[in-house]
């Protein structure tokens, strides 16, 4: 038999070396960069045509059509999917712009549009900022690119804003910050961009010597100084702000219809009445009161506060909610509003006018005739404002002095809410809550937008029966969602640190006051202190130390109570139009209380705990940048006024100097501390106080002085002053004049940083917003 041979198949060709077209085809394509090994297994290359394929890549990498990165190769003058890159401006939409830190293309680095989180878990995140240099996905979109942050790295240190200052052979930049006074930037020629003698603008250090000025590179044009409201310009940008609604989410409050009857209680012919500052141009409560009909309750009260009803326009996920949340409140500057929402819902839809149907939800508590509370309800209500009072208008109701406004609304409306805040105030005086005397000031300006003079406005009645009212809705708003076990955000605030009642207990020992060493931590304890001291020399440098031992109020999910106000549990609730902590609180409301549509999502503490640390922090900012726009405000307007002297009082003690605040005005200035004298000043800490060794002369916070104005550097909003008074002799002597003293000649120096905090605008209500 024969045999049968089999022939073998002829061993398979290798795959062809895919071309150059294909090559930067696929990288194209590629949702991340690629390396050789990912193309190899794309095209089946094996073996040793991976080395002819690793010498086609080179070429095409060395003719500049590949460029290699970290994680692979990706196409020349493409960015990849994830860059570190800079925010730096906003586009007409108000959204970020964002430009990649490294760029091998040709031409100037390309923009990327930052895009909102998409969710509401994911805009819990802290939000960006024009000056953040984070990390950011990219996706390509049509010619440019769009992206979403992952993760804020940090502030790009390089970047400085300033006053630009044309010249001759290019320009110069004034910082605006204080700590870099004195330190101009120079701006080579052809490195200005579009900006003009006296715009503020947004630098990049370019290069530093260790001789003659920095040089920079003018990134950005953000206004013309020469505008009425340019200090205002410069807090914003300097402190992040944003200030711009993008145009979807004024397209959104455009597009909102107004609420209706529908799911509500009508509440419209009752006798509500809003109560403002007479420039207030939104109103976001209202309140009334009635004697309780109940027999039961004899000589008690029925007292009501209602709260415009954001949460029926503004809902989770929105355009409108995520701009709320990465501004966290309103910000309030002496020349202008930046509002938490667009004016179409904070000044339209959700301000209580008078005489026009408005949504609210109001929070009805029935208060016993001492003041106790003995219960409250929660309604989602249509009401109808009866009248738009000023606290001085309605005061002077009461005190006998109606006009044609009150009079009609003196018996049935103003008596009963007095009568009510008299027995609130009888329970408030038995709780017992911090009660410092430090007055606020306002800054009025003229119709340019300069200081026309600064008053401390009379402290009335009609404000604290407000106050105390909305604290009351805030704790039933807190109490009804704890009831429910509903998460919440809380206003806290924490007791002061052991350390800080060390340092208050030996400031104490030094003005002959005790500090008790027993018994619970209270803010009446606190309050025994400041009565001790009352109308004596010590009394404001007392009320300072104690504010200063005071921790500092914030938003947690956590509740760790009130100290301040003596409280188990708060939370904001009464200005959703212009806090995101109220429209949480509002939302949790209509959850827990089940009032219909636009209530708070499936949400976890965690994610609640979030949002209160971004808005926390948006606080802070705002309340940063409203000090300081005053402090600009002031500077400007004594800037004519250098070698005048002024009365004033130690506000800060470092051991760089001293900050005087002025009697006057409220400004804040410093004392360098190599114009005291020819002694050595050593810092004591604990006593806010400079000691000379050789002398024993001391300066210490709270005494009064006398100041001569040195120097006014208006951008920086900072103040320079010689100091007039002796400080006091070892004996403990008050400071008196200095006889002899001349001005000091040397260049202006930067103020170290722990200023305590200046005047602050009370132009527009904040009804305990920072307790």
């Amino acid at each position: 038999m024969a045999r049968r041979i089999s022939a073998k198949p002829a061993p398979a060709l290798p795959p062809p070396l895919p071309t150059r077209e294909q090559v930067l085809a696929f990288v194209s394509e590629a949702k991340e960069r690629v390396g050789k090994r990912e193309i190899a297994k794309a095209f089946g290359i094996k073996g040793a045509a991976k080395i002819e394929l690793k010498q086609l890549l080179k070429a095409i990498e060395e003719e500049g059509a590949l460029e290699r990165g970290r994680g692979g190769l990706a196409s020349s003058g493409r960015l990849p999917p994830v860059v570190l890159a800079d925010i730096r401006s906003r586009d007409r939409h108000g959204d970020f712009l964002a430009f990649p830190v490294e760029w091998n293309g040709e031409g100037k680095p390309p923009a990327i549009v930052l895009q909102p989180p998409r969710g509401s878990r994911k805009a819990a995140r802290p939000a960006p900022g024009i000056g953040d240099r984070a990390l950011v996905r990219v996706e390509r979109d049509g010619e440019g690119y769009t992206g979403c942050v992952i993760k804020v790295i940090g502030k790009n240190r390089a970047e400085i804003i300033g006053v630009y200052r044309a010249g001759a052979q290019g320009g110069r930049i004034v910082p605006v910050e204080k700590r870099a006074q004195g330190r101009e930037i120079l701006i080579p020629p052809g490195e200005e961009g579009e900006a003009r003698d006296g715009d503020l603008v947004s630098v990049s250090l370019e290069r530093e010597t260790r001789f003659g000025l920095p040089r920079g590179r003018v990134r950005e044009r953000l206004g013309s100084l020469g505008s009425e409201k340019a200090v205002s310009l410069i807090a914003l940008h300097l402190h992040n702000i944003p200030h711009v609604f993008s145009e979807a989410t004024l397209a959104e409050a455009d597009a909102v219809e107004p609420a209706t009857l529908k799911g509500r209680e009508d509440w419209r012919d009752r006798p509500l009445l809003t109560i403002d500052p007479p420039d207030a141009k939104d109103h976001d409560d209202a309140v009334m009161a009635e004697a309780d009909p109940d027999p039961k309750n004899p000589g008690g009260f029925v007292v009501t506060v209602a709260i415009a009803d954001v949460s029926a326009y503004v809902r989770p996920g929105s355009n409108l909610d995520r701009e709320a949340l990465e501004r966290g409140n309103s910000v309030y500057f002496p020349d202008r509003v930046v509002p938490m929402l667009p004016e179409r819902i904070s000044n339209d839809l959700c301000s209580l006018r008078e005489g026009e149907d408005r949504p609210a939800i109001a929070v009805r508590m029935t208060v016993a005739a001492d003041g106790v509370k003995r219960g409250h309800s929660v309604h989602r209500v249509m009401m109808r404002s009866r009248a738009k009072l000023s606290y001085s208008q309605a005061q002077a109701a009461i005190d006998g002095r109606p006009d044609d406004a009150t009079g009609p609304l003196l018996e049935p409306a103003l008596r009963p809410l007095w009568a009510a805040y008299a027995a609130l105030k009888t329970a408030r005086d038995r709780r017992g809550p911090l009660a410092l005397d430090l007055p606020e000031r306002k800054v009025l300006l003229t119709p340019d937008g300069q200081v026309d003079r600064v008053i401390v406005p009379e402290r009335l009645d009609a404000h604290r029966l407000i106050e105390e009212f909305m604290i009351q809705a805030n704790v039933a708003a807190a109490e009804t969602l704890e009831a429910a076990r509903h998460v919440l955000i809380y206003r806290v605030h924490d007791e002061p640190a052991l350390e800080k009642m060390r340092v208050l207990g030996e400031v104490l020992a030094s003005v002959g006051v005790k500090l008790p060493k027993e018994g619970a931590l209270r803010p009446d304890l606190f309050n025994r202190i400041l009565r001790a001291v009352e109308g004596t020399e010590h009394a404001t440098f007392i009320n300072e130390v104690v504010l200063r031992s005071q921790a500092q109020a914030v938003y947690a999910a956590e509740n760790l109570g009130h100290f301040g106000l003596n409280l188990r549990r708060y939370a904001h609730f009464t200005s959703p139009i212009r806090r995101y902590a109220d429209l949480i609180v509002h939302r949790a409301l209509v959850t827990a209380c089940r009032l219909g549509p636009g209530g708070l999502p499936d949400t976890s503490v965690g994610e609640l705990a979030q949002i209160g640390e971004t808005i926390s922090a948006a606080e802070r900012r705002a309340m940063a940048a409203e000090r300081e726009t005053i402090d600009r405000l002031i500077a400007a307007h004594l800037a004519d006024r250098i070698g005048a002297t002024f009365a004033g009082q130690i506000a800060g003690v470092t051991r760089a100097g001293l900050f005087i605040k002025l009697a006057e005005t409220g400004a804040d200035g410093f004392v360098p501390v190599s114009q005291l004298g020819a002694d050595y000043f050593r810092h004591e800490e604990g006593r806010h106080a400079l000691v000379g060794e050789r002398t024993g002369e001391t300066f210490r916070l709270g005494d009064p002085v006398e100041v001569r104005l040195v120097e006014a550097a208006p951008v920086a909003g900072a103040l320079r002053f010689e100091l007039l008074s002796e400080g006091r002799t070892r004996a403990g002597a008050r400071p008196g004049k200095a006889p002899g003293k001349k001005p000091g000649g040397q260049p202006f120096k930067a103020a170290a940083p722990g200023r305590p905090p200046g005047i602050r605008n009370t132009g527009t209500r904040h009804r305990g917003s920072r307790r």
